[in-house]
């Protein structure tokens, strides 16, 4: 059965989640199943830079569980060195490496270069009628061309709905907001542009980057609840991804969205007991927020 939403990270695993997501000594092996325990889906953003090898393809689909749902970014080979052209082999080689996954793969999603304008939307409508059509996609776009509330933005959005495609909304508003050195280095990597609340489809598709401090994510966090809280009265089925400056608290900006969501959603479930938490109780110890 579909789930009302889907919501995860950036990755299934990172250094810092053992002891504050994961159990302290879980197995390379094993963070999948734990991270699969908390959420349903996650964003890959590893595919951007490289494609790994075949066998490990392999060992990271018997690893997930059936429910959990990959969302792999297409490389930047295709969209930033070809800008979308001639990037047919590059392209079939990403989907014949990724399709293994069969049916635990979500929406593919597709982040054009920041000077990617509506004068290439030529380049951009060719390549995504080419793309297979097994699959669902969600496209980025950070010119300014597509934030300027008339004629462009217009088109690129009615695009996107003829095809049956999604606008991934990438709201980096926390992340800018925050004053502390923590935050600089990814303000420094992260675009600052306008946030849209655009549902295309029926599967809109949010990138959320947040204040360090989790807590200070809360009415941005709120108000996206507001959205997917109509969306799924509607019959969507939308998608969240948290980010956190490094990552470390991602899960802790997941389950307050989570949370928030549930306040206006009540028959949706709560967020599960993480395996950190599972751990903290079999030891008789309370794990704390950080």
């Amino acid at each position: 059965m579909t789930p009302p939403f889907y919501l995860g990270c950036q990755g299934w695993a990172h250094d810092t989640w053992p002891g504050k997501f994961f159990t302290r000594r879980v197995t390379t092996a094993g963070q999948m199943a734990e991270y699969g325990s908390v959420f349903n889906a996650v964003e890959g953003n590893t595919t951007f830079y490289a494609l790994q090898p075949p066998a490990v393809i392999r060992k990271w689909c018997e690893a997930a569980p059936g429910h959990l749902r990959f969302c792999f970014k297409l490389p930047k080979e295709i969209s930033h060195r070809r800008r979308l052209v001639g990037a047919e082999a590059a392209t079939r080689e990403f989907f014949d490496r990724l399709a293994p996954f069969g049916e635990k793969l979500g929406p593919f999603f597709l982040q054009l270069h920041d000077s990617f304008g509506s004068k290439e939307l030529p380049a951009l409508e060719a390549y995504l009628k080419g793309l297979p059509a097994d699959y669902r996609y969600a496209v980025e776009v950070r010119h300014k061309d597509f934030f300027d509330q008339g004629a462009k933005e217009r088109t690129f959005d009615e695009l996107l709905g003829e095809l049956g495609m999604e606008r991934v909304n990438f709201d980096t508003r926390g992340l800018f907001a925050a004053g502390s050195e923590e935050a600089r280095p990814a303000q420094a990597k992260k675009p600052r542009g306008p946030v849209r609340f655009t549902a295309v489809g029926r599967q809109p598709f949010i990138r959320f980057v947040g204040d360090p401090v989790v807590e200070n994510n809360r009415a941005l966090l709120d108000e996206w609840a507001g959205h997917f809280a109509r969306w799924i009265s509607e019959g969507r089925t939308p998608w969240f991804f948290a980010h956190h400056p490094d990552d470390t608290y991602s899960p802790h900006v997941a389950r307050l969205f989570h949370e928030l969501l549930r306040a206006r959603v009540p028959a949706l479930p709560a967020p599960p007991i993480w395996p950190a938490e599972k751990e903290a109780s079999e030891r008789g110890e309370q794990l704390g927020l950080f």
